[in-house]
């Protein structure tokens, strides 16, 4: 059934996502059409699409089953990477989709104005994006709305370690109410290798089926503490020379990306520069003024972020410096490592944070062992940005990290 499953005494492990081996998208989307059809009938229906592959798999899906009964959305909410919005069209256009564009950039700003706390900008976030959204899909005559929630999202918001933005009725969000359409959610049971297995068969192309991740609010979750439309601008250009560089590797790492935080620093605690030390010759911890989001146990923990600078090191051979600097102190959450900058020449006021990482499923993941020479090489792409201060390298697994920042 499309009803949204119950999440009293639902369990996830590890193996629930192995299914994905025996996933066949055949079956799935016979069973889906005929379920959409039968819930759907007459209505129209609207499904906001991102160009991430889950949106785009569920928009192909809708559209099989509704055909011109489907308005699809693309919300320009600021938050966008550069050229995104031309990208989508064309990606969605490959499939028929035909796609009416929402700008809406300076409705989110000014929702956003003196939010600093990661929690309260999603909420923000998703509050603008459904009334936005809602408003105009009542003006196409739609009153049902499709998105393309998967389970790690429902899972991570249900189980309080953030608030996804496409996750509402889980958490008890009257759609009709708040917003004014029902909601449908075809693809929740399915994780992230079972949706690309899904759009492969839908037609995608690889540009689509295997496209970086790409969270709902954009931009956004990678702007740590107060947003400003410089603070977007210098990441949507740090994003674009990460994800030039380092999707040039291969294999690439599984996901990539760069965020971006005031350089606002204060000592370290007592006991964590000695025990970074052992692994770091000259080691010096500092702490970043704004937090990340992290995971300790199976719940969400706002912590600090741990900037390392010290001689010299391959990556890879730091990767468990974040355990012994958490265990010194368990408020951090997060360690990078600074590869570039910082040495005083420079009086940019941001610093870049580069992450990629290695996971299967997105409920864990572990950093890329990317060389120190395709760093520096990367960051100095990045320094050129004069507002760019210094730029670092996510040492971080999730736990206790997630693979966004916020």
């Amino acid at each position: 059934m499309l009803s949204i499953i119950s999440l009293e005494g639902y369990t996830i492990s590890a193996s629930d996502s192995a299914n994905s081996f025996d996933f066949d998208p055949a079956a799935f989307v016979e069973e889906k059409v005929a379920e959409i059809r039968s819930v759907v009938r007459r209505d129209r229906v609207a499904i906001a699409t991102s160009g991430g592959v889950d949106s785009t798999a569920c928009a192909a899906l809708a559209h099989r089953a509704l055909g011109k009964g489907l308005v699809c959305f693309f919300m320009d909410t600021g938050f966008m990477r550069e050229g995104e919005v031309e990208e989508v069209r064309d990606l969605l256009s490959s499939l028929g989709l035909p796609l009416k564009i929402l700008p809406a950039k300076d409705r989110f700003m000014k929702a956003l104005e003196g939010r600093t706390d990661a929690e309260s900008k999603r909420l923000v976030f998703r509050e603008t994006f459904y009334t936005v959204l809602g408003e105009a899909a009542r003006k196409e005559g739609c009153d049902v709305l499709l998105q393309g929630t998967i389970a790690p999202d429902w899972i991570e918001s249900s189980g309080g370690i953030k608030t996804q933005h496409n996750v509402l009725e889980q958490l008890g969000v009257d759609t009709v109410e708040r917003f004014g359409f029902r909601l449908l959610e075809p693809l929740l049971d399915l994780y992230k290798d079972q949706v690309r297995a899904l759009a492969r068969y839908l037609g995608a192309r690889v540009d689509a089926s295997e496209r970086q991740p790409f969270p709902g609010p954009g931009l956004l979750v990678r702007c740590i503490g107060p947003v400003s439309e410089e603070k977007v601008e210098v990441l949507r250009k740090a994003t674009k020379a990460v994800e030039k560089h380092l999707g040039a590797l291969r294999p690439a790492p599984k996901q990539y990306l760069a965020a971006v935080i005031e350089d606002e620093r204060s000592p370290s605690r007592g006991g964590v520069e000695v025990a970074a030390s052992r692994m770091l010759l000259g080691a010096r911890v500092e702490y970043l003024r704004w937090l990340a989001t992290g995971v300790k146990g199976d719940n969400r923990a706002y912590g600090k972020i741990a900037i390392v600078t010290g001689r010299e090191t391959e990556p890879v051979d730091l990767f468990g410096l974040p355990e012994r600097v958490v265990h010194q102190d368990g408020e951090v959450v997060r360690v990078v490592y600074r590869i570039s900058g910082g040495n005083g020449s420079k009086k940019g006021k941001y610093i870049v944070i580069v992450r990629a990482v290695e996971t299967r499923d997105f409920m864990t993941a572990k950093p890329s062992a990317i060389p120190l020479r395709v760093l520096k090489r990367m960051a100095d792409r990045v320094m050129e940005d004069d507002r760019v201060s210094v730029v670092c390298y996510d040492l971080t697994s999730k736990p206790p990290a997630t693979v966004e920042f916020e």
